[in-house]
């Protein structure tokens, strides 16, 4: 078995879509990024990339190149997963966490959740995702920007 790690941070701005775990979260603001700024489905394809060697999300898809501009996170996630298939891994679990301060993320978490399980083509139970804020602390606490925390675990495939 091996375990990876990921981490994501992006900015709150005006006039951008909420995503996250590709669900569109209803908000004042959206995260800016290069793709759709998903930072936990970003965070959860670090995690992968890292248990397997592959690298990080950034020597993957970078964000030098346009072909990338708006991309789904979906469709990033499930091309990294390919990745660590290619590698002869299998995606095994996955527990992440979100940090935003507002708005509230418990009524998206089972659908973010069914969209990392049909990506990671794992069952829904292999699947924890939490959300938290910042108490008020720092710039997430500020509601400056959003972050993730995930870790994986792949079984040889």
């Amino acid at each position: 078995m091996r375990i990876g790690f990921g981490y994501d941070v992006h900015r709150l701005v005006d006039d951008r879509p909420l995503i996250l775990g590709g669900v569109e979260v209803p908000h004042d603001k959206g995260l800016s990024g290069h793709s759709d700024a998903d930072v936990l489905l970003h965070a959860i394809a670090d995690a992968l990339l890292g248990a397997a060697a592959l690298g990080d999300i950034g020597t993957h898809f970078p964000d030098s190149d346009p072909a990338w501009a708006g991309a789904d996170s979906l469709m990033l996630l499930e091309s990294v997963v390919q990745s660590v298939r290619d590698a002869e891994y299998a995606p095994h679990n996955v527990d992440a966490t979100v940090v935003l301060e507002r708005p509230k993320l418990r009524p998206y978490i089972d659908s973010m959740r069914e969209n990392v399980s049909s990506s990671l083509g794992v069952p829904m139970d292999c699947v924890s995702l939490k959300a938290t804020t910042n108490e008020g602390l720092g710039a997430i606490g500020q509601e400056k920007g959003a972050q993730a925390h995930a870790v994986c675990t792949l079984q040889p495939a």
